[in-house]
């Protein structure tokens, strides 16, 4: 395992096993990141795991996430914090399922997008990236899917609040919230084998993305902090469309 100190760049992958997740974990070890995965299995390619224990508490959960990685960083920084950590359940507001879907969806969407914040006011250094996952459907209403809806668009505010002053996000850093429709996951394909694939969005295109973000620092191919950007493809061809405020 390579020490933290001993990487030029390192990166944390908070849902580091899921499917977007092992995508980051793989894409940016290919570019000689140092990587961290926080998850509830632990994914063997990283360079160090930080397990999550399952639990109904949420300080509990963020109070062990918060501390084992401090134990693992020490003192170090990370340039990069990615939350791709996440999850989908449907029903409406009268679905026997609403409370059961409303807590798994903000335990996956919104616990694990307040533990990263955190993370970064504490370990990302100055001028660093901390990217959370929302929805392009949160931008509407979600009757369909109450509980999925309601945590995104919280995530959403949550990135928009850290670009605010006294955020406590560190000088020269940004939040940028990644707003899919459809990723071209396994999972997905599994469950709705006759989608169009072309007008879901490749895991590589969002891994490539963020790295863009990454080298591209404050400059023009980072959006400013707070942005909200859709990942829209179309014929196999994906954009990035900022929502407009």
């Amino acid at each position: 395992m390579a020490a933290v100190g001993e990487a030029v760049h390192r990166i944390i992958v908070y849902g580091g096993k899921g499917a977007l997740g092992t995508k980051c974990v793989e894409f940016f070890k290919s570019k000689g990141f140092w990587v961290a995965c926080i998850d509830i299995a632990v994914n063997e390619d990283a360079h160090a795991n930080v397990q999550v224990k399952m639990s109904d508490s949420f300080t509990e959960q963020a109070e062990q996430v918060t501390a084992d990685v401090g134990n693992l960083l020490g003192e170090d920084k990370v340039d990069m914090i990615v939350c791709v950590a996440g999850g989908w359940a449907g029903g409406s507001a009268k679905a026997k399922s609403l409370y059961k879907n409303c807590d798994l969806m903000w335990k996956q969407s919104v616990w694990t997008s307040t533990i990263s914040s955190h993370l970064a006011t504490k370990y990302l250094k100055e001028g660093g990236l901390l990217t959370l996952t929302g929805a392009s459907a949160a931008l509407a209403g979600t009757p369909g899917m109450i509980g999925y809806g309601m945590a995104k668009a919280a995530v959403h505010q949550l990135c928009q609040s850290l670009a605010g002053e006294n955020s406590g996000l560190p000088p020269g850093s940004a939040a940028i919230a990644i707003l899919p429709v459809t990723l071209d996951t396994p999972m997905n394909r599994s469950s709705m084998p006759n989608a169009d694939f072309s007008s879901w969005t490749p895991l590589e295109f969002v891994a490539e993305t963020f790295y863009k973000w990454f080298r591209g620092g404050s400059g023009s191919e980072r959006p400013s902090s707070g942005s909200l950007i859709q990942l829209i493809t179309k014929g196999g061809k994906s954009e990035l469309i900022p929502v407009q405020p």
